[in-house]
Protein backbone atom coordinates (compact mmCIF):
# COMPACT_ATOMS: atom_id res chain seq x y z
CA UNK A 1 0.00 0.00 0.00
CA UNK A 2 1.61 3.19 -0.93
CA UNK A 3 1.82 6.00 2.14
CA UNK A 4 -0.48 8.75 2.35
CA UNK A 5 0.13 11.91 1.06
CA UNK A 6 1.11 14.55 3.10
CA UNK A 7 -1.83 17.13 3.16
CA UNK A 8 -2.16 20.38 0.60
CA UNK A 9 -2.19 23.85 1.61
CA UNK A 10 -3.66 24.00 -2.33
CA UNK A 11 -7.07 24.55 -1.47
CA UNK A 12 -8.79 24.85 1.94
CA UNK A 13 -10.09 21.66 4.27
CA UNK A 14 -13.13 20.88 4.96
CA UNK A 15 -14.30 20.59 8.69
CA UNK A 16 -16.42 17.46 8.06
CA UNK A 17 -13.35 15.41 6.99
CA UNK A 18 -11.73 14.98 10.36
CA UNK A 19 -9.87 14.21 10.96
CA UNK A 20 -6.94 15.00 8.68
CA UNK A 21 -3.95 12.97 8.06
CA UNK A 22 -0.29 14.77 9.14
CA UNK A 23 2.92 13.54 8.00
CA UNK A 24 5.05 12.11 10.59
CA UNK A 25 7.53 14.34 12.53
CA UNK A 26 10.77 14.37 14.15
CA UNK A 27 10.23 16.19 16.79
CA UNK A 28 8.54 18.96 18.47
CA UNK A 29 6.53 21.52 15.92
CA UNK A 30 8.03 24.49 14.49
CA UNK A 31 6.23 27.39 12.98
CA UNK A 32 6.19 27.80 9.38
CA UNK A 33 7.76 30.95 7.79
CA UNK A 34 4.55 32.11 6.34
CA UNK A 35 1.46 31.26 5.41
CA UNK A 36 0.03 29.23 2.42
CA UNK A 37 1.39 31.39 -0.95
CA UNK A 38 -2.01 32.76 -2.88
CA UNK A 39 -4.93 30.55 -0.79
CA UNK A 40 -7.75 31.06 -0.24
CA UNK A 41 -9.05 31.80 3.02
CA UNK A 42 -10.33 28.99 4.51
CA UNK A 43 -9.62 26.35 7.13
CA UNK A 44 -6.17 24.48 6.53
CA UNK A 45 -3.99 21.67 8.65
CA UNK A 46 -2.62 23.91 11.06
CA UNK A 47 1.05 25.52 9.94
CA UNK A 48 2.40 24.62 13.64
CA UNK A 49 2.12 20.85 13.05
CA UNK A 50 -0.37 20.15 15.47
CA UNK A 51 -3.13 17.66 14.07
CA UNK A 52 -5.62 20.05 14.24
CA UNK A 53 -7.22 22.94 11.65
CA UNK A 54 -6.60 26.48 11.27
CA UNK A 55 -8.49 29.42 9.75
CA UNK A 56 -6.39 31.51 6.89
CA UNK A 57 -7.99 34.84 6.02
CA UNK A 58 -6.44 34.87 2.74
CA UNK A 59 -3.68 37.27 4.20
CA UNK A 60 -2.81 35.71 7.71
CA UNK A 61 -3.44 32.60 9.80
CA UNK A 62 -5.78 33.69 12.58
CA UNK A 63 -5.97 32.13 16.22
CA UNK A 64 -9.10 30.38 15.52
CA UNK A 65 -8.86 26.34 15.54
CA UNK A 66 -11.41 23.79 15.25
CA UNK A 67 -10.85 19.67 15.68
CA UNK A 68 -9.43 18.55 18.76
CA UNK A 69 -5.61 18.27 19.22
CA UNK A 70 -4.95 14.62 19.31
CA UNK A 71 -1.94 13.13 20.52
CA UNK A 72 0.87 12.41 18.15
CA UNK A 73 3.59 10.66 17.66
CA UNK A 74 6.93 11.06 16.58
CA UNK A 75 9.93 8.95 15.27
CA UNK A 76 10.81 8.01 19.06
CA UNK A 77 7.49 7.27 19.61
CA UNK A 78 7.19 9.90 22.17
CA UNK A 79 3.27 10.98 22.56
CA UNK A 80 2.78 15.04 23.27
CA UNK A 81 -0.08 17.31 23.60
CA UNK A 82 -0.93 21.29 23.20
CA UNK A 83 1.36 23.36 25.56
CA UNK A 84 -1.81 24.41 26.88
CA UNK A 85 -2.91 21.34 28.48
CA UNK A 86 0.58 21.93 30.36
CA UNK A 87 0.01 25.18 31.56
CA UNK A 88 -3.67 24.75 32.75
CA UNK A 89 -2.33 21.62 34.71
CA UNK A 90 -0.05 24.12 36.85
CA UNK A 91 -2.57 26.83 37.20
CA UNK A 92 -5.03 24.44 38.11
CA UNK A 93 -3.17 22.06 40.14
CA UNK A 94 -0.72 25.10 42.44
CA UNK A 95 -4.21 27.11 42.54
CA UNK A 96 -6.39 24.42 44.04
CA UNK A 97 -3.34 23.47 46.56
CA UNK A 98 -3.35 27.16 47.90
CA UNK A 99 -7.00 27.42 48.13
CA UNK A 100 -7.38 24.26 50.08
CA UNK A 101 -5.00 25.48 52.26
CA UNK A 102 -7.01 28.63 53.09
CA UNK A 103 -9.69 26.85 53.23
CA UNK A 104 -8.69 24.50 56.02
CA UNK A 105 -7.50 27.31 57.91
CA UNK A 106 -10.59 28.57 57.50
CA UNK A 107 -12.14 25.34 58.79
CA UNK A 108 -10.12 24.61 61.39
CA UNK A 109 -12.00 26.53 64.19
CA UNK A 110 -14.72 24.04 63.20
CA UNK A 111 -14.63 20.74 65.71
CA UNK A 112 -15.24 18.39 62.99
CA UNK A 113 -13.34 14.90 63.01
CA UNK A 114 -9.58 15.15 61.83
CA UNK A 115 -10.97 12.58 58.87
CA UNK A 116 -13.32 15.41 57.34
CA UNK A 117 -10.39 17.53 57.00
CA UNK A 118 -8.75 15.20 54.98
CA UNK A 119 -11.93 14.75 52.84
CA UNK A 120 -12.27 18.49 52.91
CA UNK A 121 -8.16 18.73 51.33
CA UNK A 122 -8.03 15.88 49.00
CA UNK A 123 -11.74 17.34 47.43
CA UNK A 124 -10.57 20.71 47.26
CA UNK A 125 -6.90 19.87 46.77
CA UNK A 126 -7.15 17.60 44.03
CA UNK A 127 -10.83 17.65 42.61
CA UNK A 128 -10.32 20.72 39.94
CA UNK A 129 -7.01 19.00 38.14
CA UNK A 130 -9.55 15.89 37.88
CA UNK A 131 -11.94 18.28 36.08
CA UNK A 132 -9.20 20.01 33.83
CA UNK A 133 -7.59 16.95 33.06
CA UNK A 134 -10.88 15.32 31.84
CA UNK A 135 -12.00 18.76 29.85
CA UNK A 136 -8.25 19.00 28.62
CA UNK A 137 -8.51 15.47 27.06
CA UNK A 138 -11.98 16.00 25.18
CA UNK A 139 -10.87 19.55 23.93
CA UNK A 140 -6.91 19.04 23.41
CA UNK A 141 -6.91 15.26 23.12
CA UNK A 142 -8.59 12.34 21.51
CA UNK A 143 -11.22 12.14 24.23
CA UNK A 144 -9.37 9.01 25.01
CA UNK A 145 -8.24 10.09 28.32
CA UNK A 146 -6.11 7.13 29.27
CA UNK A 147 -4.53 7.22 25.82
CA UNK A 148 -3.82 10.71 26.37
CA UNK A 149 -2.13 11.11 28.95
CA UNK A 150 -0.48 7.29 28.98
CA UNK A 151 -2.76 6.10 32.12
CA UNK A 152 -1.56 2.66 31.21
CA UNK A 153 -0.65 -0.54 33.46
CA UNK A 154 1.39 -3.66 32.45
CA UNK A 155 1.76 -6.63 35.17
CA UNK A 156 5.59 -5.90 34.48
CA UNK A 157 4.81 -2.40 36.71
CA UNK A 158 4.63 -4.19 39.68
CA UNK A 159 8.74 -5.24 38.97
CA UNK A 160 9.10 -1.64 36.97
CA UNK A 161 7.53 0.43 40.27
CA UNK A 162 10.29 -0.81 42.80
CA UNK A 163 13.03 -0.39 40.37
CA UNK A 164 11.60 3.44 39.20
CA UNK A 165 11.30 4.08 43.34
CA UNK A 166 14.90 2.77 43.73
CA UNK A 167 16.20 5.49 41.44
CA UNK A 168 13.79 8.01 42.65
CA UNK A 169 15.27 7.33 45.87
CA UNK A 170 18.79 7.15 44.70
CA UNK A 171 17.97 11.40 43.62
CA UNK A 172 16.30 12.18 46.37
CA UNK A 173 19.25 11.08 48.61
CA UNK A 174 21.52 13.20 46.21
CA UNK A 175 19.23 16.00 46.54
CA UNK A 176 19.15 15.81 50.60
CA UNK A 177 23.29 15.65 50.54
CA UNK A 178 23.50 18.58 48.56
CA UNK A 179 21.18 20.06 50.81
CA UNK A 180 23.08 19.23 54.31
CA UNK A 181 26.46 19.91 52.96
CA UNK A 182 25.24 23.60 51.89
CA UNK A 183 23.25 24.14 54.85
CA UNK A 184 20.28 25.00 52.64
CA UNK A 185 17.54 25.20 55.12
CA UNK A 186 14.90 22.31 54.92
CA UNK A 187 11.63 21.40 56.53
CA UNK A 188 9.34 18.01 55.97
CA UNK A 189 6.05 18.05 54.75
CA UNK A 190 4.97 15.65 57.12
CA UNK A 191 6.03 17.66 60.23
CA UNK A 192 3.09 17.41 62.90
CA UNK A 193 1.31 14.42 61.99
CA UNK A 194 3.13 12.19 64.26
CA UNK A 195 1.48 14.52 67.03
CA UNK A 196 -1.86 14.08 66.55
CA UNK A 197 -4.23 12.33 68.53
CA UNK A 198 -4.55 9.46 65.40
CA UNK A 199 -7.56 7.06 65.52
CA UNK A 200 -8.05 4.15 62.92
CA UNK A 201 -10.92 6.00 60.87
CA UNK A 202 -8.02 8.91 60.25
CA UNK A 203 -5.12 6.71 60.11
CA UNK A 204 -6.64 4.67 57.04
CA UNK A 205 -7.94 8.25 55.58
CA UNK A 206 -4.51 9.24 55.68
CA UNK A 207 -3.11 6.35 53.72
CA UNK A 208 -5.68 6.44 50.95
CA UNK A 209 -4.89 9.46 50.41
CA UNK A 210 -1.42 9.52 50.43
CA UNK A 211 -0.80 5.95 48.82
CA UNK A 212 -3.75 6.02 46.31
CA UNK A 213 -4.73 9.39 45.60
CA UNK A 214 -2.22 11.54 45.33
CA UNK A 215 -0.26 9.49 42.72
CA UNK A 216 -3.07 8.81 40.72
CA UNK A 217 -3.68 12.87 40.84
CA UNK A 218 0.17 14.21 40.92
CA UNK A 219 0.99 11.34 38.30
CA UNK A 220 -1.98 12.13 35.84
CA UNK A 221 -1.15 16.04 35.91
CA UNK A 222 3.02 15.64 36.17
CA UNK A 223 4.20 13.14 34.05
CA UNK A 224 0.63 13.11 32.47
CA UNK A 225 -0.28 16.14 31.01
CA UNK A 226 2.41 18.51 31.75
CA UNK A 227 5.01 16.47 30.78
CA UNK A 228 3.72 15.75 27.41
CA UNK A 229 2.50 19.10 26.97
CA UNK A 230 5.63 20.57 27.46
CA UNK A 231 7.19 18.12 24.97
CA UNK A 232 5.47 19.98 22.18
CA UNK A 233 7.74 23.25 22.62
CA UNK A 234 10.84 21.48 24.09
CA UNK A 235 13.00 18.73 24.57
CA UNK A 236 12.99 16.18 26.61
CA UNK A 237 15.46 16.76 29.24
CA UNK A 238 14.19 20.47 29.55
CA UNK A 239 10.76 19.17 29.85
CA UNK A 240 11.66 16.60 32.29
CA UNK A 241 13.18 19.08 34.90
CA UNK A 242 10.57 22.06 34.00
CA UNK A 243 7.81 19.73 35.41
CA UNK A 244 9.88 18.24 38.06
CA UNK A 245 10.78 21.80 39.59
CA UNK A 246 6.68 22.06 39.58
CA UNK A 247 6.29 19.39 41.01
CA UNK A 248 8.53 20.55 43.85
CA UNK A 249 7.18 23.85 43.65
CA UNK A 250 3.29 22.71 43.99
CA UNK A 251 4.50 21.01 47.53
CA UNK A 252 4.90 24.32 49.07
CA UNK A 253 3.41 25.61 52.21
CA UNK A 254 4.04 29.02 53.52
CA UNK A 255 3.99 28.27 56.79
CA UNK A 256 7.59 26.10 56.39
CA UNK A 257 8.61 29.62 55.52
CA UNK A 258 12.56 29.16 54.55
CA UNK A 259 12.18 25.84 54.97
CA UNK A 260 10.12 25.13 51.53
CA UNK A 261 13.41 25.70 49.86
CA UNK A 262 14.84 22.58 50.59
CA UNK A 263 11.54 20.81 50.40
CA UNK A 264 10.89 22.35 46.56
CA UNK A 265 14.82 21.32 45.89
CA UNK A 266 14.48 17.42 47.12
CA UNK A 267 10.54 16.99 45.95
CA UNK A 268 12.08 18.70 42.23
CA UNK A 269 14.68 15.63 42.42
CA UNK A 270 11.81 13.28 43.10
CA UNK A 271 9.53 14.78 40.50
CA UNK A 272 12.95 14.60 38.01
CA UNK A 273 13.22 10.98 38.70
CA UNK A 274 9.43 10.12 38.03
CA UNK A 275 9.37 12.05 35.00
CA UNK A 276 12.71 10.21 33.35
CA UNK A 277 10.85 7.00 34.28
CA UNK A 278 7.17 7.92 32.55
CA UNK A 279 9.17 9.31 29.69
CA UNK A 280 11.65 5.92 29.21
CA UNK A 281 8.63 4.06 30.37
CA UNK A 282 6.03 5.64 27.90
CA UNK A 283 3.13 5.20 30.37
CA UNK A 284 2.38 6.35 33.81
CA UNK A 285 1.47 2.48 35.75
CA UNK A 286 5.35 2.32 36.70
CA UNK A 287 5.44 5.82 38.34
CA UNK A 288 2.11 5.40 40.07
CA UNK A 289 3.62 2.13 41.66
CA UNK A 290 6.58 3.91 42.40
CA UNK A 291 5.01 7.40 44.21
CA UNK A 292 3.05 4.84 46.28
CA UNK A 293 5.96 3.22 47.27
CA UNK A 294 7.09 6.29 48.10
CA UNK A 295 4.54 7.84 50.05
CA UNK A 296 3.65 4.51 51.74
CA UNK A 297 7.24 4.49 53.12
CA UNK A 298 7.28 8.08 54.20
CA UNK A 299 3.64 7.59 56.02
CA UNK A 300 5.10 4.34 57.53
CA UNK A 301 8.51 6.03 59.04
CA UNK A 302 5.89 8.97 60.74
CA UNK A 303 3.05 7.41 61.78
CA UNK A 304 5.20 4.75 63.74
CA UNK A 305 7.82 6.78 65.43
Amino acid sequence: MPPAAAPSYDAPVSTTSWPVPRPARAGPPTALSGPPHGAQAGWYPDPHGYPLLRFYDGRAWTATTTGVLTARRNTEDHPVLDLRVAVGAVVVLIGSLIASRFLLEYLVEFEWPIVVFVAISMISGYGPSVVWCAYASRRWGTGHFVADVGLRFHWSDTGWGPIVWLAVLGCQLSMALVIYLTGIPLASNTEGIAELDLDRTYVISLLVATVIAAPFVEETVFRGLMLRGLRSRMGAVAAITVQGVLFGAAHIDPVRGTGNIGLALILSAVGVGLGGAAYLLRRLGPTIVAHAIFNGVVMTVVLTT
